[in-house]
């Protein structure tokens, strides 16, 4: 009787087979491999926007340092202005400047960059006399 008792005992005992827990690491693998797959594209946005940053920053220097000069200043004189690759970094920079009027100049600053593809970022503004 006591050797029947353990036998059901021992029967009733539940458990993961081999099979089943295959399986579950087999979906955790996928599910794993997702979340690093947007772990990436996550790393490579971040890179974009510091340099969308960097550029917007270094277009933003440049027009206030030309609003900044005389009206008839040699650097504002009509025309584009090729500035090249700025040192230490991917951003290249020129900017043109528009005789809109005999009072009024348009400024425009742009940055690019090679990043996969090539961006670029312009900001504009006006000049009075």
């Amino acid at each position: 009787m006591r050797k029947m008792k353990k036998n059901m005992i021992r029967r009733n005992k539940k458990g993961f087979s081999l099979i089943e827990v295959l399986i579950g690491l087999v979906i955790l693998s996928i599910g794993l491999l997702a979340i690093g797959g947007m772990q990436i594209i996550s790393i490579k946005g971040g890179f974009f926007s510091n340099n969308v940053t960097q550029a917007t920053v270094l277009a933003q220097n440049k027009l206030e340092e030309l609003k900044r000069l005389d009206y008839s200043d040699a650097h504002l004189s009509g025309g584009e202005h090729d500035e090249g690759v700025i040192s230490n970094s991917i951003f290249a920079r020129m900017y043109t400047v528009e005789d809109t009027s005999s009072t009024l100049k348009t400024i425009t600053v742009a940055v690019q960059w090679a990043e996969g593809d090539n961006h670029n970022i312009s900001l504009s503004t006006m000049r009075s006399k």
